[in-house]
């Protein structure tokens, strides 16, 4: 039994539903995009040997390095990305290489930190950006160990870089171009697929004699956190294929149905988990453990033909859908059935792609916005000691002139490694630091050994070629899948790119510089983050609480008010996916607090959690509130109720905007409505944040 069910009282939260800080997802798996990187690099290296031209292998790092930067997408969103990369990639290369030989080695590194600090800045610009600067660090790390004796060789091995970034960049989007709807569709089936997961786990816990509270919070915060941020992956992945190909395209327009749907049938397995957890009829219960037993295949089913992108059984799935509908309970009030109703037509929509409208046009109005505008926004927005980017950027410089001072002590040109290590380790946080640190060490170790035994086995630049081949394969393959076997996979590729170019003798030896360098770059950027002006998610949570609070609380109110009629169902729908992806954002400031060294006492943490676990709660009443008795026809208060509805209304405004702002002490609830039972269950599960609020 539970432990809420041995007691009799509600269970301790528990920790076992947030997610877990590294994860394998073998359906990211992408051969074409590992096959397509490999004949970028293996080509250059073909070349370079069929010429002797061993100073070619620095183009096949570029090619590299560019298959790595391309963020995907739509081609005019990948070029600007992958020119800048070649043509900064290129110009570093010259410029730190010629400033070795001619000024103070000072002045050198206290340019590659400033260097170093606009790469980490880009970030502030979005996801695509902050990967450009990622690797354009990596570049100015490696351009630091070049010596140039005159501008000619410099300008040669630029030209070199720049022109295997330009190699790679028209071989991904002029000779070799994947399929740019595969990822929309591939994103949309991640959807339908965890909402199987939530259909399946709900049907076990329902199944589950035992089943306590505990047992259901844990359930809410694990699935319902999995599929919502499935849906906001796919809604940028169709975002972005709507861009490309436009509203009217055969493709994006059964994309935004789909999202769509999954996006109600997520609400409404919302409401059908709250309704269950309360439900005691055994008929009833038996009814939703039927229906859930069947959606699941139908809901798999419809995620393996969203890939192929072609639903050829619509029969099949027709039937499937009336058998969920066919719940078995008789009482056509009741809102299980429902429920089963309403999850069997967002179904039917999936199965048959009819839509009563068009999609309306998407509209870009960023590009009314001047370019210097969009430039300069986010740089100014950012330029406050608050922002979590300048401080990153501003660690990241200081650690970079440590790390390259070492270095450049040490005299070692394989010194790299470690500012490698430390430029692609540093993350804003301490927490994903600490978890980048452990996947990226591991990887790097385990890779440098992989490519040490690739340039022992393979003595000639030709057999390096051959080996150098299936690693890449591989490396890209795996990028989506798992940073750490990414590592594994992409160190040998690295390795044996600079092997080419420079030659070692002693392997061995070569092998343990690599280590000791890689070790001690995560070392200085976990060093860095405890000193220079760390930020501890202890003081970050409080603040995710009260937005999370703040949110729920707008839900929650413009759920009554889409029941008195005074808010559209697209406000609510709204307000409902800010709730969920503020809940989101609670769970993963959770979870990097328990990644870091002062973790705050468990105390704490239980109260947060329990914070959690009632937001979770009472979206589920306000999702059940559009199902239930309590509204007449076409889902409105009756006018004898309105008042004390919009009283109670008012009531929950003003509780959970106290909450937001830290104040606990609640103002005494409105008398209950008629039929107001999930009203209550909302004020008491208000009032127990406010308690547990007052812990923190």
């Amino acid at each position: 039994m539970s432990r809420a069910s041995r007691t009799g009282g509600a269970a301790r939260p528990s920790l076992s539903g947030l997610p877990r800080a590294s994860v394998v997802n073998l359906r990211a798996v992408s051969v074409a995009e590992g096959v397509r990187a490999a004949l970028a690099v293996a080509a250059i290296v073909v070349v370079a040997e069929l010429c002797h031209q061993p100073g070619l292998t620095e183009a096949a790092l570029a090619a590299w390095l560019t298959c790595l930067c391309d963020p995907g997408g739509p081609m005019r969103n990948r070029v600007p990305f992958l020119l800048a990369f070649g043509a900064g990639g290129a110009a570093m290369t010259m410029g730190f290489g010629l400033l070795l030989g001619a000024v103070p080695v000072a002045v050198v590194i206290a340019l590659a930190s400033l260097g170093v600090f606009f790469c980490f800045y880009l970030r502030v610009f979005g996801r695509g950006p902050m990967q450009l600067g990622n690797l354009l660090a990596v570049v100015v790390a490696l351009a630091m160990v070049n010596d140039f004796p005159d501008w000619r060789a410099a300008a040669i091995t630029g030209a070199i870089f720049w022109g295997g970034s330009l190699w790679a960049l028209v071989l991904t989007l002029l000779i070799w171009r994947l399929h740019l709807f595969t990822p929309a569709r591939q994103a949309i089936a991640t959807c339908w697929r965890a909402l199987a997961g939530l259909a399946a786990d709900l049907h076990a816990l329902l199944e589950d004699p035992s089943a306590g509270a505990e047992d259901w919070e844990r359930h809410a915060r694990a699935h319902r956190r999995q599929v919502r941020e499935a849906l906001e992956a796919a809604r940028g992945a169709v975002l972005l294929t709507l861009r490309q190909r436009g509203p009217a395209s055969a493709h994006a327009a059964p994309s935004l149905i789909r999202l769509e749907a999954a996006e109600q049938i997520f609400g409404t397995m919302i409401a059908l988990s709250d309704l269950l957890e309360e439900e005691t009829d055994p008929a009833v219960r038996a009814g939703a453990g039927r229906m859930l037993r069947r959606l699941r295949p139908v809901l798999l089913l419809l995620a393996d033909e969203m890939v192929s992108g072609v639903l050829d059984r619509p029969g099949r799935l027709e039937r499937a859908a009336a058998l969920v509908a066919d719940c078995g309970i008789a009482d056509p009030d009741n809102p299980v059935r429902r429920v089963a109703a309403a999850l069997a037509e967002r179904l039917r929509i999936a199965i048959t792609l009819a839509v009563p409208e068009p999609p309306v046009p998407l509209t870009s109005g960023h590009r009314a916005v001047g370019w210097r505008r969009r430039l300069l926004r986010p740089l100014r927005a950012n330029l406050d000691w608050q922002s979590e980017a300048l401080r990153h950027a501003l660690r990241g410089a200081v650690a970079a002139a440590v790390g390259f001072s070492l270095t450049q002590i040490t005299g070692s040109r394989f010194g790299f490694w470690m500012m490698i290590m430390l430029v692609l380790i540093m993350q804003p946080y301490f927490a994903l630091t600490i978890t980048r640190a452990a996947e990226r060490i591991g990887g790097t170790v385990a890779g440098g050994l992989l490519g040490a035994l690739i340039a022992v086995l393979c003595p000639t630049p030709l057999a390096k070629a051959a080996a150098l081949l299936p690693m890449a394969v591989i490396a890209l393959s795996l990028r989506g899948v798992n940073l750490g076997l990414f590592m594994v996979f992409v160190t040998p590729v690295v390795v044996v790119l600079v092997d080419l170019g420079h030659p070692a003798a002693d392997q061995l030896q070569l092998t343990l510089l690599r280590v000791a360098y890689t070790v001690a770059g995560g070392a200085l950027a976990l060093l860095a983050h405890a000193v220079l002006w760390p930020s501890w998610e202890a003081g970050r949570l409080g603040g995710e609480l009260q937005r999370a609070i703040a949110a729920h609380g707008r839900y929650a109110c413009l759920g009554l008010d889409a029941l008195l009629g005074t808010a559209s169902t697209t406000e609510m729908e709204r307000a409902r996916r800010a709730a969920g992806m503020a809940s989101n954002n609670v769970e993963a400031s959770l979870q990097r607090l328990l990644l870091e060294p002062a973790r705050g006492n468990a105390a704490r943490l239980e109260a947060a959690l329990a914070i959690d676990a009632a937001l979770r709660r009472i979206a589920g009443r306000v999702a059940t509130l559009q199902l239930g008795r309590v509204t007449a026809e076409y889902h409105r208060v009756p006018a004898e109720h309105r008042a004390a509805w919009s009283a109670w209304r008012d009531w929950i405004a003003t509780a959970t905007g106290l909450l937001a702002r830290g104040e606990t002490a609640l103002p005494p609830r409105p008398l209950p409505p008629d039929g107001g039972d999930a009203l209550l269950r909302i004020a008491r599960q208000i009032e127990l944040a406010a308690g547990a609020l007052a812990r923190l």
